[in-house]
């Protein structure tokens, strides 16, 4: 045989295509308010303030008129889109149509910015006031120290415990509005290290629930699972996770453009390789301050 044979080898290409390790679906987009707009902003809720009684004292008195505090909320807009290429020489070699794929890979990377959407809007700049000119940021009040049970501490159920008395302080409805908290791999392991957490001794109303070693509620908070969450400087001048915590009636996403993707065939490139197209139009607010809390949580 010929020493110039194994230039005739042939190749074998996979014939199953599968996407790498990934976040697919939203995590946060079940658990705020949503709504679909038109225009350069626009506003999802106009805010009126609580108002006192006043006692009747003499009779044919002048009435005295209240005015009630207004406020309006804007949510902005950004753009997005994603092109992926399939060339035509590279999709004649695989066994396997890649397109649906690609598309799957394109909703999951859409799914994933809104979350980032949401999640930068937890403690953001919200836009409010008539025209959405003033800036309005997240309440001080409402922040849980990193030092609450435990210095330099990660989230424990005393930082939970404050978070929700702080909802409740604000005299959040929450046997009607649900309550979430985001948590990522590390504060799962904090959660699950506590001894009110995995202890088979307290009532069974108090009791979390966990699914395959995912805390999934406790507290009357439920939790959702994300790797996305952001780190700042916390307030111990040290650095920790920004651990939300808010009411679903206390966040928006709005939707200019839900996600759109397209399959077509780009004929005005060499090979007239496939393209796989998708965009959208979306933006996130923070509705009130007083029903978001941060946690600050060291890891």
């Amino acid at each position: 045989m010929t020493a110039n044979a194994a230039s005739l080898y042939g190749q074998q290409y996979a014939t199953n295509v599968a996407l790498l390790l990934q976040q697919k679906m939203s995590k946060f987009r079940g658990a705020v308010t949503t709504g679909s707009y038109v225009g350069k902003q626009a506003s999802p809720v106009d805010q009126i303030g609580a108002v006192n009684v006043s006692p009747v004292t003499t009779r044919f008195a002048v009435k005295t008129r209240t005015d009630a505090a207004v406020d309006r909320r804007w949510v902005l807009p950004s753009d997005y889109d994603l092109q992926q290429l399939v060339d035509t020489f590279d999709k004649l070699k695989i066994i396997s149509d890649p397109q649906s794929v690609y598309v799957q890979n394109s909703v999951a990377a859409a799914n994933r910015q809104f979350d980032d959407l949401i999640i930068d809007a937890m403690f953001g700049t919200a836009k409010t006031g008539e025209t959405g000119s003033t800036s309005t940021v997240h309440l001080a009040g409402n922040v849980v120290g990193v030092n609450v049970g435990g210095t330099d501490s990660g989230l424990n159920v005393a930082k939970l415990k404050d978070a929700y008395e702080l909802l409740l302080g604000h005299e959040v409805d929450v046997d009607s509005d649900p309550i979430y908290c985001a948590i990522g791999a590390s504060q799962n392991t904090d959660l699950l290290n506590e001894i009110q957490v995995i202890s088979a001794d307290f009532k069974q109303e108090q009791k979390p629930q966990v699914v395959g070693g995912r805390v999934m509620s406790f507290l009357g908070i439920n939790f959702i699972h994300t790797q996305r969450l952001d780190s700042g400087t916390d307030d111990q001048a040290g650095t920790s996770h920004q651990i939300p915590v808010w009411a679903k009636s206390g966040m928006h996403l709005g939707i200019w453009k839900d996600m759109e993707t397209k399959v077509r065939q780009a004929e005005e490139l060499q090979g007239n390789p496939w393209e796989v197209y998708l965009y959208f139009s979306a933006g996130a607010t923070r509705l009130e301050e007083k029903k978001i809390v941060k946690i600050w949580a060291n890891q």
